[in-house]
């Protein structure tokens, strides 16, 4: 899948100014965000990409006194577990319980539960806080025995924790291909078993026997659009663990959760970013 960089440049360059834009990008599909001089980088998927909605977001942008400009341009493919190791040089450590790091990693920290990932892609590396996020609430629930959906599995980081903490099956779907070979890359890596990784996106659920719990961890739009058809694998009891928005996007999921028939259990945030957990009633 291939990513689009656009570069805005705010003025003035305020941390103020710099966290609404990144929260209206994440609005309309932006995935990732990283401060530059001047401003920041937002990158979506390319086919999601729609600079009418840029424009328009910046043209209503609710801060007074401040001029953005931007410029797009296409993500080079790389060699992310080179990147990985050029900027991450630290294990991951979760929940003082769970430690993720790649091969090139040494001195890793002893943890009880121990994931290897070798990134393919940019995404999914497990240093972003939605990811963090749900990994600390898959550290704590019962999932022994329990049947488990990651939607938009990425590397596949939450399907292999989840595995390791007892779960079967474990259903790991991405709309991209290279996700998906680089979750079964992953998922050999870590010698488990139990998990069957898809192509496709939440089309694929038509038909399904429910699932015991549901991990979604997407953005605001594809959640609120797709939630209709989580519910419908969902019986009663049944979980769903969902992050890749912000704070101010909770009464929005759990309304729409609600809605089609869920109950809020709790929330949990980091740094801005929020992770809402939902029960079928």
């Amino acid at each position: 899948m291939k990513y689009l960089e656009v570069t805005f440049h705010t003025q003035p360059c305020t941390e103020t100014v710099n966290d609404v834009l990144s929260a209206l990008c994440a609005e309309i599909g932006f995935e990732s965000f990283v401060e530059c001089e001047g401003g920041i980088q937002a990158y979506i998927q390319t086919p999601l990409y729609d600079r009418k909605a840029v424009e328009d977001m910046l043209s209503d942008f609710p801060l007074e006194g401040t001029h953005i400009v931007f410029e797009t341009k296409e993500t080079e493919d790389k060699d992310w577990n080179e990147e990985w190791e050029k900027n991450f040089f630290q294990p991951i450590v979760i929940g003082d319980r769970c430690v993720i790091h790649s091969t090139f990693h040494h001195d890793v920290p002893q943890a009880e539960y121990d994931i290897v990932i070798n990134p393919q892609m940019a995404f999914g590396t497990g240093h972003h806080e939605t990811t963090s996020l749900i990994l600390e609430e898959l550290l704590y629930a019962d999932l022994t025995g329990k049947s488990v959906l990651d939607m938009g599995c990425g590397t596949s980081i939450l399907a292999i924790l989840a595995a390791k903490r007892g779960a079967y099956p474990v259903t790991a779907i991405d709309i991209d291909d290279w996700c998906v070979n680089n979750s079964r890359d992953n998922i050999a890596l870590n010698q488990v078993e139990g998990i069957t990784v898809e192509l496709g996106d939440a089309s694929k659920l038509k038909g399904r026997q429910p699932f015991d719990i549901i991990i979604a961890n997407i953005n605001r739009n594809i959640l609120l659009a797709d939630m209709a058809q989580y519910a419908a694998c969902m019986h009663p009891g049944s979980e769903i663990y969902m992050s890749g928005f912000y704070v101010n996007d909770i009464p929005a999921i759990r309304a729409e959760g609600e809605r089609l028939g869920m109950e809020y259990l709790h929330h949990k945030e980091k740094n801005r970013w929020a992770e809402v957990k939902l029960r079928m009633k």
